[in-house]
């Protein structure tokens, strides 16, 4: 994180030719538990990780926006006027979304002046660990501050999520936004995704000696695509034939019911989000009556509902966690999205370097490419740098 701020910097000046009014960044994050669920009005717990986005901005003294990043060659230009969802394309939809997005929470775009702002960041692209979100996050803070719009935080992770589902297009919910926002340091965000009231609870990994072992399969997923949306749909379609706002008005004790009137696939994917909730609040539970040593069965009751019944995990994923709790981990399943990503495995720290090697030769084994392993901890969230 200490390289990202100087390189950024530097980043900036080279691309724009000047200083830059100051350096903000967010964090990507794990959700620990609690997937899909967010756009059903459920439960999650995520943290924040230490893998941030940074970004140098400054204002313009025209109507003219520029945007660059370390991860693309292209700078993109345009007006203000001319911000819409639909001249936004490509990395830069993210952004740019932002800065469209305000404009629904005070900013006035017919007046803010334009800005320039460099990107960088060692959150990786494409596995799960909302590097979408980070970007989102970091400019979102950027602007706010810069044109003096004094929203919090939960109100930015909405501008988030506006920017997510219109200007991207990934029917997402408000997650990956709060967790990058609201995390503190060794502490997941445990979310009511329909009030938004969230908590924060005390992970407790590190006085258990215990490590989150990050393994990106490299498969790459899309939000944006056909997948995500369909599970969506599912989900809304699941909860209109039982006559309920959301599934998360479904509780356990409702599914013998469900099955008997939706059809199968249906029923699955509502299953999953019924179970998921439940599981959510257990793990909040765990955590505070016994620790952490204590939450390894759900997640790896988890991993199976996102395979068998939400169906989106794919082989990669499932040969990771299975490896993994074979080598020693306590619990594991994949995290994000789905249809790609990465897998989590909490793992006793002395078992850490089994674990990541068992990964690896059980994926060379398969053929599969190469995962890479890392470790994370629950870190800050959004803040300003200088």
């Amino acid at each position: 994180m200490t390289d990202l701020l100087p390189t950024t910097r530097t980043g900036f000046e080279s691309r724009f030719n000047h200083a830059p009014d100051g350096l903000w960044s967010a964090p990507g994050r794990v959700n620990l538990i609690g997937e899909h669920t967010d756009y059903n009005d459920g439960f999650v717990f995520p943290f924040a990780i230490d893998r941030r986005t940074v970004v140098a901005l400054s204002l313009r003294s025209d109507r003219l926006v520029r945007v660059a990043s370390s991860f693309a060659e292209e700078a993109i230009e345009l007006s203000l006027d001319e911000l819409f969802p639909e001249n936004l394309h490509g990395w830069s939809a993210y952004p740019l979304g932002v800065a469209w997005a305000l404009g629904g929470f005070g900013a006035d775009l017919t007046a803010v002046s334009g800005f320039e702002v460099f990107i960088d960041s060692d959150v990786p692209i494409g596995a799960g660990l909302s590097s979408s979100a980070a970007i989102e996050s970091a400019v979102a803070m950027a602007l706010n501050d810069v044109w003096g719009l004094d929203l919090d935080r939960p109100a930015l992770a909405r501008v988030g999520q506006l920017a997510e589902n219109r200007a991207v297009g990934a029917p997402t919910g408000i997650m990956d936004q709060s967790a990058s926002l609201l995390g503190q340091a060794d502490a997941g965000v445990f979310l009511d995704c329909r009030s938004l009231h969230s908590e924060v609870i005390p992970l407790g990994f590190d006085a258990a000696d215990l490590e989150l072992v990050i393994i990106d399969t490299h498969v790459s997923h899309s939000h944006a695509t056909g997948g995500y949306a369909a599970r969506r749909a599912s989900c809304e379609a699941g909860a209109a034939a039982l006559g309920r706002p959301a599934l998360r008005d479904v509780s356990v004790a409702d599914l013998a019911h469900a099955e008997e009137i939706l059809d199968e696939k249906t029923f699955r994917r509502v299953r999953h989000i019924v179970t998921e909730n439940q599981r959510v609040l257990d793990t909040v539970r765990l955590l505070r009556e016994l620790g952490p040593t204590a939450i390894g069965p759900l997640l790896d009751a988890s991993h199976l509902s996102m395979r068998d019944d939400f169906e989106i995990s794919v082989p990669e994923l499932d040969l990771a966690v299975v490896t993994a709790r074979e080598a020693g981990a306590i619990g594991a399943r994949m995290t994000g999205g789905g249809f790609g990503g990465a897998a989590i495995a909490l793992t006793p720290r002395e078992l850490v370097p089994a674990v990541e090697a068992a990964v690896e030769a059980a994926f060379a084994r398969h053929g599969y490419a190469a995962p890479t392993m890392f470790l994370v901890h629950a870190a800050r969230g959004a803040l300003r740098e200088s």
